[in-house]
């Protein structure tokens, strides 16, 4: 496997480079994880049975769809932030968008919304960009948004929401199991209106990340250096972050924190092929998704009846994995 840094200088010139025949087989490698997903349960059924089940069509199908979705925005999110912060340690999450919606949703649970339709989503989706407009306030001077500020910023606020919401818990221990695990993130009660909410924002969202993959090589010289090659830095820093942030918004709103995957699969991706983001971000689509997917079906399946929270599953699969990943690139670095 051929070693290199993950942030060392990539070339933009030439013809684009396309995600190749590796993509195509991770999509075939995808879809057959998808037929398998559907086909276990704690309900066994043949191929047949499971076409003409309603358990495939109301829970099964919406929940694959939802993980697929989300696992892929996350992985495209986690790899514009690496490019826009010139960080490998960067995630979806860094900005506060998690604190935020975690602290809609607490409220939302203590007030009892669970039953209304989409109570405790709304509340996450409603906080969560309130503290992403409250911190791109801070962070910005005039037209310029400064990203080390915006950074630091999110870091701040991500402590301080997280603090109120254990002081929520603490003063409300009888809907403490509910809040902790809505944080770590579940895909038991995805429908067809959570797919139908949160997959639109992720097409559009994507569509801006792959749009600007030339600007995110560019941008990882620096910005006086990107702004010298033509690119005009402020715009598309804005135009990335708002189409990730609301992909963000969105995925937190409908299943929670799910950690580790914004984080992981776009490093992975990039230590395996190289840092352009040309190829880095198509293979994170693909490779987010099924990551989710697989990470999805063994929480519900190791212990069935019971559901193990998702981002528990993510992190004890995708931790081994990066570190093995990192030891065997250590050199490149």
């Amino acid at each position: 496997m051929k070693k290199s840094r993950p942030y060392k200088k990539i070339t933009t010139g030439g013809s684009p480079v396309g995600p190749g025949t590796g993509w195509i087989a991770l999509l075939l490698l995808l879809l057959a994880a998808m037929a398998v997903s559907a086909k276990v349960g704690v309900v066994h059924y043949s191929w047949v049975e499971l076409w003409q089940s309603s358990i495939f069509w109301n829970l099964r199908l919406p929940r694959i769809l939802l993980a697929v979705t989300v696992g892929a925005a996350l992985s495209v999110c986690g790899a514009a932030y690496q490019a826009i912060f010139r960080n490998p340690l960067t995630d979806p999450y860094v900005l506060g968008i998690s604190s935020g919606a975690s602290l809609g949703a607490a409220v939302a649970i203590l007030l009892g919304l669970e039953a209304w339709l989409l109570g405790v989503g709304a509340c996450a989706l409603a906080s969560g960009l309130l503290t992403i407009v409250v911190i791109y306030r801070i962070a910005s001077i005039g037209n310029r948004m400064h990203t080390t500020t915006l950074l630091l910023t999110g870091v701040c606020l991500t402590f301080l929401i997280s603090a109120l919401v254990s002081f929520l818990m603490v003063l409300h221990q009888d809907k403490m199991d509910s809040i902790i695990f809505w944080t770590m993130g579940s895909f038991a009660s995805a429908t067809w209106t959570d797919v139908a909410l949160v997959a639109p924002v992720v097409l559009v969202g994507t569509a801006v990340v792959l749009y600007h993959c030339r600007d995110l090589n560019l941008l990882l010289a620096g910005s006086e250096a990107a702004r010298s090659m033509g690119v005009e830095v402020e715009r598309v820093k804005k135009r990335l972050l708002l189409a990730t942030t609301l992909m963000v918004a969105f995925c937190v709103s409908a299943t929670g924190v799910i950690g580790f995957v914004g984080l992981v699969v776009p490093h992975c991706v990039r230590l395996l092929l190289g840092p352009d983001n040309r190829r880095v971000v198509p293979y994170s689509i693909i490779a987010g998704a099924l990551f989710l997917l697989l990470s999805d079906t063994l929480a519900r399946t190791v212990l069935m009846p019971a559901e193990l929270p998702v981002g528990s599953i993510t992190a004890i699969v995708g931790a081994p994995l990066f570190i093995y990943l990192l030891y065997k690139n250590k050199k490149g670095f």
